[in-house]
């Protein structure tokens, strides 16, 4: 294998002068202030050196919005859709507005760079940081990402992509191999990588925690040279810095020659601690580190941190002339995916609506982002009541939740039922030393389960608390908690350990949703019970340190047969039932990846319940990642909505009553049973996550295998229809297909049609070599009713291209491919044949 042995092509375009000024610099900074450049200087900042003009550079988490820099509650922010709804509306005019809005939100909040967008794919439908990715497909992954970038740094703020590369499941992420052969890597995995690099010249790549084994190197990703310098540096000339995942620096030398150029954070950690002296000893060259710090003072100059050279451009002044709201509204509205609307219920005419029965646990609560570190404080908050009361004007609304959905106990009410040991209303918080002794007492009546920025010398935080419970019937009180602990209540030692964390809790998101400790009480008249814990305070290496107590308290409450005999009841009154049912942020969250695709608690029993009492009923599903509907052919209307950030419940309304059409199409294959899926798991093996579907990923090998999903890779219906006429096909002098399509909107609406095209192999290609059909191009049409409307859609040379990994590089066979134009994956309305006359080798390093 020769990943690393590639020719270099030309880097992007950079100013000659600037470059200079650049290089000028280095011989003003000592040995010392090159080290602290490549370190952090802090966990979302940069080192500045002002005696060269560098401020500090602050970077941000996405990738559905800008969190800032600042862990203040007083800090909030915009929050987008989840990414897989951009990808949904397969726009790159909207992907550019996105960008825009990026731009805007990182300035707001004073950061340089994004961390985003997430270009892995969605190999499997159970990992957890599924809803963060834009698509199983790498290349309408790789087109709506090259647009959100190039938008958001033609404003002057960086955007790092990640996570390089074969990052695409969360269990065990610190640690795994991915196993990946050579021409998967290069024709799937890598494929948007290369894509943003050579068509947006993305500023900074993020490396992943895992490895990967490629069949001649293994090596965690950020030691691995082969790729990150290899093939990201040298053959596809990107100029920008390689940015490590937090605290996954795991070595010196070996990620400093790999390919990594910044340690985040810092400045303690790996490289903090001990790269001066490999520098002063020799066993890190200083061109290397030089090597780094250009790239660093680069980046700076792009984003307007070095003074002397300070860049420009109309849209860098424009940044804040951007409706976010409005941008985030109608992206929103417009990725939600019309699964299934036999009797045209969409839209719905408000006046003809007085009651509507508005059903189901995301009804009530709707998961609007998901967990991890792409949550923010939302801007502003609101409910699917509230957006409906103002679209439906008059019409009463019937707010029920028919069914159970989480798992995990409430938090407790402290306030309302809790006293401390003195008597006084909350629950007693004590910081104690290693010795037991106390430093520091509050009370507190309010409590989000963390104490933040705990004091070095404190070793443990006490809770203590006297529960009152009135209700008759079962109470269940709990603590949640990470690390060294010891959990008692009402005398009971329920939860203890001796394991002393640290970042690795924050790594894998233990942290966000720790399973408590429960004790389940059966109460016949007014009782109290004493709640005790005593829970380790984390200093782990790189974060600010905290204590976690999740205090939690489940009260006898109606059952789940009750609370669907409400909502069945409230459906059969009303004109129109609207059941949202969907995941939550125990389901679908960053550091763990899904056990189940099933929706959970009783919403299918409700589903089916409400469909049977009122069928003029509309189902919405509130998730990220794939479910299971097993209900689907059953129900009328199912429109996928998403996790649709803070202007979702606006967005919903404007999709049932008109404003905007739901034009959606699945970024991702929708599966009808779990043992269908393909790739059902990402469970390391030995350390090991083997890639064994190859080249066939997400509906490629739905395909390949013949199965049939509850809905294909592209589908979505909108709210009107539409023929398919005529596709011609024209060669182009750089190799790509260049199709002419007619299509005709059959409906009564105006409406917006996705026009997909899909490659297929040369007949007499090797079977199960290449896969069965792969998405090759595609464009966004509007029409009028009854109107024509002719899109030529591109099909790029490099759809054609394979990796010949004997040789290496890339080859395009010979052939007569079949060229097929429709509305999805599994909806093909047209057939053009192209010969192409094949390409000889071109070496591993051709330009897009």
């Amino acid at each position: 294998m020769s990943l690393d042995t590639a020719t270099q092509p030309p880097t992007a375009e950079r100013p000659t002068n600037a470059e200079a000024a650049l290089s000028d610099l280095l011989p003003r900074l000592s040995l010392e202030e090159k080290v602290r450049l490549v370190v952090g200087a802090g966990l979302w900042s940069t080192t500045a050196v002002p005696h060269i003009g560098l401020r500090a550079m602050h970077v941000s988490d996405g990738p559905a919005g800008v969190r800032g820099i600042s862990d203040s509650a007083d800090e909030t922010s915009a929050s987008f859709p989840a990414p897989s709804a951009l990808a949904a509306t397969w726009d790159v005019d909207l992907a550019d507005e996105v960008g825009a809005v990026f731009a805007a939100e990182a300035r707001r909040h004073g950061v340089d760079v994004v961390l985003a967008p997430q270009v892995n794919l969605q190999r499997t439908p159970v990992a957890g940081r599924h809803f963060e990715c834009y698509s199983e497909d790498p290349l309408l992954t790789g087109a709506i990402a090259v647009h959100v970038v190039r938008s958001a740094q033609d404003r002057g703020v960086g955007m790092c992509i990640k996570h390089f590369v074969a990052n695409d499941s969360e269990t065990q992420r610190t640690s795994y191999l991915a196993r990946v052969d050579e021409r998967t890597l290069r024709e799937v995995y890598l494929a948007p990588f290369e894509q943003l690099v050579l068509e947006a010249q993305a500023w900074s790549v993020m490396g992943a925690y895992s490895g990967v084994d490629d069949g001649d190197t293994a090596a965690p990703v950020l030691e691995h040279r082969p790729l990150l310098t290899g093939v990201l540096k040298d053959e596809w000339g990107f100029d920008g810095v390689v940015i490590s995942d937090w605290v996954a620096t795991k070595s010196v030398v070996g990620a400093a020659e790999g390919g990594l150029d910044l340690q985040m954070p810092g400045p303690d950690g790996v490289w903090g601690d001990g790269l001066l002296d490999a520098v002063r000893s020799g066993e890190v060259a200083e061109s290397l580190l030089d090597d780094k710090v250009l790239r660093l003072l680069r980046m700076a100059q792009r984003v307007g941190a070095l003074e002397s050279l300070a860049p420009s451009g109309v849209l860098r002044d424009e940044v804040g002339d951007v409706d976010v709201r409005e941008v985030l509204r109608r992206l929103v509205s417009r990725s939600m995916v019309v699964l299934r609307d036999d009797e045209h219920a969409l839209p719905v005419a408000p006046q003809e609506v007085t009651r509507i029965a508005l059903l189901g646990p995301n009804a009530v609560h709707p998961f609007q982002q998901g967990g991890g570190s792409g949550y923010v404080r939302p801007d502003r908050a609101s409910t699917p009541a509230d957006a409906l009361s103002a679209a439906f004007g008059d019409a009463e609304i019937d707010l029920h939740p028919g069914a159970v959905s989480r798992l995990l106990p409430p938090a407790l009410d402290l306030a309302g039922r809790c006293t401390t040991p003195e008597g006084h209303v909350g629950a007693q918080g004590e910081l104690l030393d290693v010795n037991g002794a106390v430093l520091a007492t509050a009370d507190v009546t309010e409590w989000n389960g963390w104490l933040r920025e705990v004091p070095g010398p404190a070793a443990a935080l006490r809770i203590r608390t006297t529960v009152r419970l009135d209700e008759p019937g079962r109470h269940e009180v709990g603590v949640g908690t990470v690390g060294k602990h010891v959990i008692s209540i009402g005398g009971q030692v329920l939860s203890t350990s001796d394991l002393v964390v640290g970042a690795e809790v924050i790594l894998d998101s233990s942290v966000n949703q720790p399973v408590p400790a429960t004790l389940v009480i059966e109460v016949t008249e007014p009782t109290t019970v004493e709640v005790e814990a005593l829970v380790q305070a984390v200093h782990p290496v790189g974060y600010p340190s905290f204590a976690r107590a999740e205090l939690v308290h489940r009260t006898p409450g109606t059952s789940p047969d009750e609370l669907l005999a409400v909502a069945v009841e409230a459906a059969a009154a009303a004109d129109l039932a609207i059941v949202v049912v969907g995941t939550n942020e125990e389901i679908e969250s960053e550091g763990y990846d899904r056990t189940s695709l099933g929706l959970p608690g009783t919403q299918d029993q409700l589903v089916k319940a409400v469909v049977a009492a009122n069928p003029s009923t509309i189902v919405v599903i509130n998730a990220g990642a794939p479910v299971l509907l097993p209900w689907l052919d059953e129900v009328p209307c199912v429109v996928w909505a998403w996790l649709g950030g803070q202007e979702w419940p606006e967005a919903l309304a404007d999709v049932l009553t008109g404003v905007t059409e739901p034009s959606g199409r699945l970024p991702w294959t929708l599966p009808a049973h779990e043992s269908d899926v393909p790739v059902p798991d990402a469970i390391p093996v030995d350390g090991v996550v083997d890639y064994v579907d190859g080249v066939h990923v997400g509906y490629r090998s739905w395909l390949a295998l013949g199965r049939t999903p509850a809905a294909p890779f592209g589908h979505g219906l909108g709210w009107t229809t539409w023929e398919y006429e005529s596709a011609e096909s024209v060669l182009a002098d750089d190799g790509a297909v260049v199709l002419d399509v007619v299509v005709h909107n059959t409906g009564t609406r105006a409406g917006r049609e996705v026009v997909q095209v899909y490659v297929e192999a040369p007949e007499g290609s090797p079977e199960g070599e290449r896969p069965v059909r792969w998405l090759g191009g595609f464009t966004v049409v509007h029409a009028e009713p009854g109107a024509h409307e002719r899109v030529q859609v591109r099909v790029d040379a490099r759809a054609f291209r394979t990796w010949d990994a004997a040789r290496p590089g890339w080859v395009t066979p010979a052939g007569t491919y079949p060229i097929r134009v429709g509305r999805s994956s599994g909806d093909l309305r047209l057939a053009v044949d192209v010969d192409l006359p094949g390409s000889p080798f071109t070496g591993p390093d051709p330009h897009l």
